[in-house]
């Protein structure tokens, strides 16, 4: 996280980022955000509960509701991102499949918040500063800022994660859940071994890819594809589920949770059902 902000920082302190978000306005538009939404988009690619915090700064209600949403339902962050790429890369048209159905999720679920979220459509004006090379003692301050943000929010919770798994597994709650959806998981076309995976994945997302990296080798190009695309739409770690409920409300973080259990096992069901009938082998 702490290289991920060094990185943010340099294209914020450059003026960068103003011109993206001016770049990014109109195609924003099309699924009821404006420009201004690439800053949380950007952070969600490093930690989406840093991300659902910094929705503060959009202009509307409702565009502050369809960006949680797709940051929470298809926008990985950087611990998970970097397993899956490492899952994928025996098979890199695995990788591009995964990409493209993540995009084409951002796009779909985008145009179906902007129907249905009310509200009015959100203006755009920001001042563009000029780009200038940016200067080492502004990253520093701004990355050791976010870097103690970070820690102070979400450092309790990754604490009471660990407490949690533990006391789950020592009174053998952890392998009732697992045998509950192992049915579900069997769905999809996945193994028994990967089911832990997927419980894991709520406490700390890049928890449930690495548990699938750990039995990769057992593991077939599709199941592997299959398991990644899930994962990637599960339901947000619960780091970021409890930034949701103090941003939105327990009601809203229910819902998307909901939501997004509901399009990830679908969605890997549909695609496993597609692609072992056509006897595809990746």
């Amino acid at each position: 996280m702490s290289l991920f902000f060094i990185v943010f920082s340099i294209l914020e302190d450059s003026g960068y980022l103003p011109r993206l978000a001016l770049l990014t306005d109109s195609l924003f538009k099309r699924i009821g955000l404006s420009g201004r939404a690439i800053i949380p988009m950007v952070l969600a690619v490093g930690c989406g509960s840093m991300a659902t915090m910094t929705t503060r700064t959009l202009e509307t209600k409702r565009e502050r509701i369809i960006a949680t949403i797709l940051m929470a339902l298809t926008i990985p962050c950087s611990a998970q991102l970097g397993v899956i790429m490492a899952l994928l890369s025996a098979h890199p048209l695995t990788l591009w499949i995964w990409l493209g159905i993540i995009i084409l999720y951002f796009i779909v679920i985008g145009l179906i918040a902007k129907r249905f979220v009310p509200g009015s459509q959100p203006s755009f004006f920001m001042e563009l500063p000029p780009l200038r090379f940016p200067k080492p003692k502004h990253i520093l301050k701004k990355t050791w800022t976010r870097v103690v943000m970070y820690i102070k929010e979400l450092l309790p919770i990754f604490i009471l994660i660990s407490v949690v798994i533990w006391a789950l597994d020592l009174v053998g709650i952890f392998n009732l859940i697992i045998y509950l959806l192992n049915p579900i998981i069997h769905a999809i076309g996945l193994p028994t071994s990967t089911t832990s995976s997927f419980i894991l994945g709520f406490f700390r997302r890049d928890f449930g890819a690495a548990g699938i990296l750990k039995i990769k080798a057992s593991l077939t190009g599709v199941q592997l594809l299959v398991a990644s695309v899930t994962l990637t739409l599960f339901v947000p770690c619960i780091a970021q589920f409890i930034v949701m409920i103090k941003e939105r409300g327990l009601k809203m973080a229910l819902g998307i949770a909901a939501l997004s259990i509901i399009i990830a096992f679908t969605t890997g069901f549909i695609l496993n059902l597609l692609l072992v009938s056509a006897g595809v082998v990746l």
